[in-house]
């Protein structure tokens, strides 16, 4: 959500900043701007809504050139997607700021500018803190210490990177509740909110902490913690590659991504699962002795990431023994919850800023959990720093808005949590095996669905006059059916549901016609002669049905029924199996609708916003 590349160097860096934006258009936005230092005492900015190609284009009328400079893809939030609140916003003539998250006290501290004199051009809390910040540095010895100070003035979340066009050596970045990266480099620096945008020009990041302020030159980064102290932060080199980011040969990285399982799920397993056990340091060190206490476990997450929580509810509370509860991130940090004895807390994110899960986390550090694990997909990122334990699932970089392949595999390494913790608590091993078995035969399962592909995109055009949809499941499929419903709806546009098939007859039945596409997910296991009645239901007032079940289920497909034949697998994995052809629909289907696919309205990949 919201995107922030910076620069200080000798050569020219307007084109890294706009080449950086168009990398981090995957994160959702609705305006972007640029602004660069001319020449000292000067800078250029230009700002426009829509794509960040028409802020390319427009660049092309401007002298846009120098070596330090600031750019923003916005996501709105105060005030409306106009030029005027697009980023980066200025104080005066010199002072230029770009800032992702919320400044919550943003109407009282604006009042007492506005009395100070200030002028405002825009709707945003943005240009609070620009003017903030430049009204504290009369008072200060420098823009470091006005921009502290700012950080004890202002409540809510940012990152945010600032610069002095009189002083054009040096930009100042601080960072709380929103994620900032710093890109190092030979004689140039750089700064990012997500490292992806500066892969063609450094692969050396340095993770700024929670209430970090940074002074950053071509030379030296100078970070002071939120204490006022000096620190060094650790930087490391990722393996992430420029060239494993592109579509390749398909037409967008969601169907990219959805093929790419089989191998995603192969690299969770990797070196992981050996000879039936899962090695010791797969969730980090200290893990084991949790695994040997726990009693209890609460999982907390946030769309998607949620339904993967949910269904490792079934498989710990089936296979493990052990009691779980699942909840939204943004529900369990705004009440009060009981902690059971030797509770373990897990969270999940694909990549490790989601701003509800991180606040969750740090409210339940404080509330006596035994230990706290994240399963997540970015290393660095904030959840996996302040977790104690961590398990990253490996699936490689994910673009497309919708996530696919960061489900698969978070389910997968939910599961192999699952057999670590039966491990260390005398799990019956023909259980163990199993789970062992279902594990390693998941990726060719995960390949034979894939080639359900033309059939399901053959039935894609009957949905194209739709406006709802229902998703029915049981048992640990019925988050699968919350899985495929939040697909269809994120990207095709098509109001979806999803309801446990029991429930058909307290609500949702009165729905049914014609009209409205019932999906249901269908494995052949003990709650499947349930589940036909359920159907036949359906059936009986007129719904037309799409069922994917595999052959054993014995679903005959009619004019009312499309039956979709699902590779035959263990009843352990099937959840992760069932994902794949609805991933599948929802693309299709919005193919037909001609939505955008990666980027569809309103949604964000990364929602570091509450």
């Amino acid at each position: 959500m919201c995107g922030i590349v910076g620069a200080v160097a000798q050569r020219d860096v307007s084109d890294i900043l706009l080449q950086g934006l168009q990398r981090l258009e995957y994160r959702g936005y609705d305006s972007a701007g640029i602004a660069v230092v001319s020449t000292p005492g000067k800078f250029e900015r230009v700002r426009s809504t829509g794509k960040v190609q028409s802020l390319v284009d427009k660049v092309k009328d401007y002298n846009v050139s120098g070596g330090t400079g600031i750019a923003h893809t916005r996501w709105a939030t105060h005030g409306g997607v106009t030029e005027a609140n697009a980023h980066p916003h200025a104080s005066g003539s010199d002072l230029v700021i770009v800032h992702n998250g919320i400044i919550e006290n943003h109407n009282e501290l604006r009042e007492e500018l506005k009395a100070k004199g200030y002028i405002f051009t825009s709707q945003t809390d943005t240009e609070v803190l620009a003017h903030l910040i430049a009204e504290n540095k009369k008072s200060t010895a420098n823009l470091l210490e006005a921009v502290r100070l700012t950080t004890t003035m202002v409540r809510g979340a940012y990152g945010t990177v600032i610069m002095d066009c009189n002083d054009p050596e040096r930009v100042i970045v601080a960072r709380s509740g929103s994620p900032l990266v710093i890109g190092l480099g030979i004689g140039e620096n750089f700064i990012a909110s997500d490292l992806r945008a500066l892969l063609p020009v450094t692969h050396n990041f340095m993770y700024l902490e929670e209430g970090d302020v940074a002074e950053i030159t071509r030379f030296e980064v100078n970070v002071i913690d939120v204490d006022g102290n000096p620190v060094e932060r650790e930087s490391k080199v990722t393996d992430i590659s420029v060239e494993s980011e592109g579509k390749g040969e398909y037409r967008h990285y969601m169907l990219k991504e959805i093929y790419e399982q089989p191998q995603s799920v192969r690299n969770t397993l990797a070196d992981r699962l050996v000879d039936g056990v899962i090695s010791a340091d797969a969730f980090g060190k200290g893990s084991c002795e949790v695994f040997k206490k726990v009693e209890h476990i609460q999982i907390i997450a946030c769309g998607t990431s949620y339904h993967a929580a949910m269904v490792a509810r079934y498989w710990l509370e089936d296979l493990a023994g052990i009691s779980c509860n699942v909840e939204i991130a943004s529900e369990f940090r705004y009440r009060r919850s009981f902690v059971h004895p030797n509770s373990l807390l897990v969270t999940i994110s694909q990549s490790g800023e989601t701003a509800d899960t991180l606040a969750a986390l740090r409210l339940a550090q404080a509330s006596g959990y035994m230990s706290s694990l994240v399963l997540c997909n970015v290393d660095g990122s904030s959840l996996v720093r302040e977790s104690e334990l961590a398990f990253m699932t490996r699936a490689g970089a994910e673009i497309g808005v919708a996530s696919t392949k960061a489900f698969t595999t978070q389910l997968v390494g939910l599961l192999m949590m699952v057999l670590a913790i039966g491990q260390q608590r005398s799990m019956a091993k023909d259980k163990q095996q199993a789970i062992v078995a279902a594990l390693n035969s998941l990726p060719a399962k995960l390949e034979e669905s894939l080639a359900l592909s033309d059939s399901i995109e053959a039935l894609a055009p009957e949905f194209a006059d739709k406006q709802h949809s229902l998703f029915l499941g049981r048992g640990d499929q019925y988050p699968i059916a919350m899985e495929g419903a939040l697909k269809l709806k994120e990207i095709s546009y098509i109001h979806a549901e999803a309801y446990a098939a029991g429930e058909l007859k307290h609500g949702p039945l009165a729905l049914i016609d014609a009209d409205m596409p019932i999906i249901v997910v269908a494995p052949n296991n003990e709650l499947l002669e349930k589940l036909q009645s359920n159907v036949e239901e359906v059936r009986a007032r007129g719904g037309i049905l799409y069922v994917f079940a595999d052959s054993a289920s014995q679903f005959k497909g009619d004019d009312t029924m499309r039956v979709i034949d699902v590779p035959a697998i263990d009843e352990i994995v099937a959840p992760i199996l069932y994902t794949i052809p609805l991933q599948l629909l929802s693309y299709y289907v919005a193919i037909i609708k001609g939505t955008d696919v990666d980027q569809p309205r309103n949604l964000a990949k990364s929602v570091t916003v509450e």
